[in-house]
């Protein structure tokens, strides 16, 4: 199973379960070691842990391959991999806290269902920095 239709996967099933400020970063240039990363908050540790087991399930309904997942005993951050596809699912605060949105760059939008891609705190005192 390609990236895309990954990406497709996971971002549908955070959705099915309500994960907020979804976002795609197409790192293929960046890394060898896999082609797409997404990022999703969850509101709290339960919802984290649900988020990632959802995204698991459907990745191994549709034929796909869940290579491991870390950080589900604490539910702040869950690492999902894919392969080709790496998923984070944190809450807000760790998120904000590890700004993984700097490190990757400028995402794309997700084709998938009504997610709305919005730029970080950081992303915007960046920008403005850069029209001076």
């Amino acid at each position: 199973m390609g990236p895309e239709k990954l990406a497709k996967i996971a971002i549908a099933a955070l959705e099915d379960i309500k994960a907020r400020d979804i976002v795609v970063f197409n790192v293929k240039k960046m890394t060898a070691l896999f082609d797409k990363v997404i990022i999703a908050s969850g509101d709290s540790n339960r919802q984290v842990r649900a988020l990632a087991n959802n995204v698991c399930e459907e990745v191994k309904k549709s034929g796909g391959r869940v290579y491991s997942t870390e950080g589900e005993q604490t539910g702040e951050w869950v690492l999902v991999d894919l392969g080709a596809v790496i998923v984070h699912v944190m809450q807000p605060a760790i998120r904000q806290y590890y700004n993984l949105e700097e490190i990757w760059g400028t995402p794309q939008r997700p084709a998938a269902r009504k997610t709305v891609v919005r730029r970080t705190v950081a992303a915007k005192k960046t920008q403005r920095r850069s029209a001076r």
